[in-house]
């Protein structure tokens, strides 16, 4: 009888022995070969020594439910135990601390907290793989995921997150003792951890330590990242070690000059200098005959609270620079315009300048002329572009054209920006960029959109402007949920801009320009909603004594061109007095120039305007969000204006400065409109053509409108 029990106690013992629940309490210990399990048996805490070996031992947290053991946080990772594996355990102190010690009573790993009212704290190891020290409350007072080692496991604090469709995957980013940084998912049906990022993710490691030698950075930004030599460095094919070497040595004083690499991570060995200004920390080197380089840019010292200086100079080699990608993302590296001293070859540079003038100006009907005027405009380095417009990234994109598509950016140094990315490719594409550079970089007004720079960069041809933050007029007049902040006041002053800014073109500066494509589009409104004309790709420039000029390649936007110009291709200043009307009209109903809820008695805005201005209802033409806002005799000055503006005639339509005069004195004279032209392609009603009313037209026959 007694026999029969035995077997029964054994397995007792047996069990008691196999700690296996999910908590460790202060009346427990966990010694090696215990195990403290999840609830679901996701994860274990116990005592293991790596591979092999069983000299050194450890406490740490692993896969239960995997068959290859797989640890995630190890407590003692830089105190191996080394005594005998019998005399270790892992308790709960009577400070509410969990204390890993020997037989003597030594702390060999502890969690180290301060706390009052601590009584009945227990240990407990979660399913998310994170182990707690908690009160009888629930209150966490300590718990592993705020101290990880190589791993970080899914809901861990990161300054990334990212989310699986499987919230309860297997899943674990880790850092090896490389430097190589993973993110890796357990795959059942291969019983395997499967590696879905790794950085480096090539031979060429740019997360190690100086990876790419002396004046060498490594550029993980491209689809293969790979080592290249600082502007004015070549690789050092002498040198073991790699690295690159100056093409051409300084001397102190003589030539030397600061060529600027943007979006950089700061090289290591840098000297802070404090209390400098830009200028300052840019003379500091110059006068120092060993600075190699300098920064400027926030920096943190350790330690401190307060930011330190942010004048950084280098002397010697520059190591372990490079584009990374993640910047301060992880909070270590600083990414910053690193200005680096070269030996400057002022006759090289000033003629690849000027050959990329002539690159763009070599388009240009007038090149010749404007050329000897000595074009001036910025390059732009496309690195810099790139980067500040997060290479181009989807997520930058404001908009897209004809001829290309606009990102916002940010360059160095935080001034935001407007990138117009053109075609390749595209002999029109060139015509585009051409005009613009031209154009604009004679152009000074408050009504027209500033040109920052440009870059040629092989195939690419970026236009940089000043970025707009409420983008443009079309953005807000046709939608019905935005319109509304469009008032009166704010669209009779965008009404007035935008006259003055074509007086601009038309006789106030050095040319005589017409722009071609004024439409609501192309409309750019700052932060006060005041208006700036832009896109002048398809600009042309009149000599001093020419009024007007015929084309057979016609083009514009449905609704805006005038007939002159789409029928036979004649345009002149007042093409775009015409275009300027129609935009009146817009403004004041609000409407499209082809509306889609116009009737079939009125085909266009036009048609409506005129109509119902001819039988006295031109307050029915108002746009009722506005109607009841202002005095009838400021919509009826404008709608009067605006007809005159579309009047079938060239000759009757005023001059832009007429127009001014009009709008800004109510008792100027006004002649009464004539006949206003309207032209509607035969498939006006078909609703293709609806639909394709606000697209430039980059080819036209004489007869028909044929739009893209």
């Amino acid at each position: 009888m007694n026999m029969a029990c035995l077997p029964f106690l054994i397995c007792l013992l047996l069990i008691s022995f196999c700690k296996c629940d999910d908590q460790l309490t202060q009346a427990k210990q966990l010694h090696p070969g215990d195990v403290l399990g999840s609830k679901s048996g996701v994860f274990a805490l116990g005592f293991f020594s790596p591979g092999t070996s069983n000299k050194s031992l450890y406490l740490g947290i692993w896969y239960h439910n995997i068959p290859q053991r797989t640890y995630v946080w190890v407590a003692n990772r830089d105190n191996p135990i080394s005594t005998p594996s019998s005399s270790v355990m892992l308790a709960i102190s009577n400070s509410s601390n969990l204390v890993l010690s020997d037989s003597e009573g030594r702390t060999l790993w502890t969690t180290n907290i301060t706390i009052t009212g601590g009584d009945g704290a227990y240990a407990a190891l979660l399913d998310t793989g994170n182990l707690v020290l908690q009160l009888p409350n629930k209150t966490i007072i300590w718990q592993s995921f705020n101290h990880p080692t190589d791993t970080i496991l899914p809901n861990m604090k990161f300054l990334l997150r990212y989310t699986t469709s499987d919230g309860s995957a297997n899943a674990r980013i880790m850092l090896d003792y490389m430097g190589t940084f993973r993110f890796l998912s357990w795959d059942d049906s291969s019983s395997s951890w499967t590696v879905h990022l790794q950085r480096p993710a090539s031979t060429i490691d740019c997360y190690t330590y100086a990876s790419c030698g002396p004046f060498g950075y490594c550029d993980a930004m491209l689809a293969i990242p790979r080592c290249q030599c600082l502007d004015g460095f070549e690789p050092d094919t002498t040198n073991s070690s790699r690295g690159c070497r100056r093409k051409q040595q300084l001397r102190c004083g003589d030539g030397n000059h600061f060529v600027t690499m943007s979006g950089m991570k700061v090289p290591d060995k840098f000297i802070p200098v404090p209390n400098r200004s830009f200028d300052e920390c840019t003379a500091e080197c110059n006068r120092n005959c060993s600075c190699t380089a300098y920064a400027y840019a926030n920096l943190t010292i350790a330690g401190t609270t307060a930011d330190q200086s942010r004048c950084l100079l280098w002397t010697g080699e520059l190591v372990d620079t490079g584009r990374t990608g993640f910047g301060d993302a992880l909070g270590r590296d600083v990414t910053t315009s690193i200005y680096l001293v070269r030996k400057w070859q002022t006759k090289g540079k000033q003629r690849n300048d000027e050959n990329k003038k002539r690159t763009v100006l070599g388009n240009f009907t007038t090149s010749h002329e404007l050329f000897e005027q000595k074009v001036e405009f910025p390059n732009i380095n496309f690195e810099e572009v790139a980067t500040a417009t997060n290479n181009f990234s989807d997520s930058n994109m404001l908009g897209k054209g004809g001829f290309g598509k606009v990102y916002k950016g940010k360059l160095e140094g935080g001034k935001e920006v407007a990138v117009k990315r053109l075609g390749t490719g595209s002999t029109q594409g060139v015509e585009h960029f051409t005009n613009e550079v031209v154009l604009i970089a004679k152009l000074q007004h408050k009504n027209l959109v500033r040109l920052l720079g440009c870059c040629i960069h092989g195939e690419e041809k970026l236009l940089i402007y000043e970025y707009l933050p409420n983008r443009s007029l079309d953005y807000f007049l046709f939608d019905d949920s935005k319109k509304s902040m469009l008032d009166w006041r704010t669209r009779f002053n965008i009404i007035k801009g935008v006259a003055r800014g074509l007086v601009y073109l038309h006789q106030d500066s050095r040319m005589t320009i017409i722009h071609r494509d004024l439409k609501a589009s192309n409309i750019l409104l700052d932060e006060e909603m005041s208006p700036k004309i832009s896109d002048f790709g398809m600009a042309r420039i009149f000599g001093s004594n020419q009024h007007q000029a015929n084309t057979k390649h016609v083009v514009g936007t449905y609704g805006y061109m005038s007939p002159e110009y789409a029928m036979e291709g004649i345009f002149s200043v007042k093409s775009d007095t015409y275009s300027f009307g129609v935009l009146v009209l817009e403004l004041i109903s609000g409407s499209k120039i082809s509306s889609p809820h116009l009737t079939i008695d009125f085909p266009n805005l036009i048609a409506r305007a005129w109509s119902l201005w001819k039988d006295g209802n031109a307050e029915d033409f108002v746009d009722s969000i506005i109607l009841e806002s202002y005095p009838i005799s400021e919509f009826l000055l404008c709608i009067h204006v605006g007809l005159l503006c579309v009047q079938e005639d060239p000759s009757a339509r005023p001059f832009m400065s007429s127009v001014v005069a009009m709008l800004e004195n109510e008792t100027t004279a006004r002649p009464t409109p004539k006949q206003p032209a309207y032209f509607v392609p035969r498939n006006y009603m078909a609703e293709g053509t609806r639909q394709d009313a606000n697209k430039s037209v980059n080819s036209m026959s004489l007869t028909t409108l044929q739009g893209r």
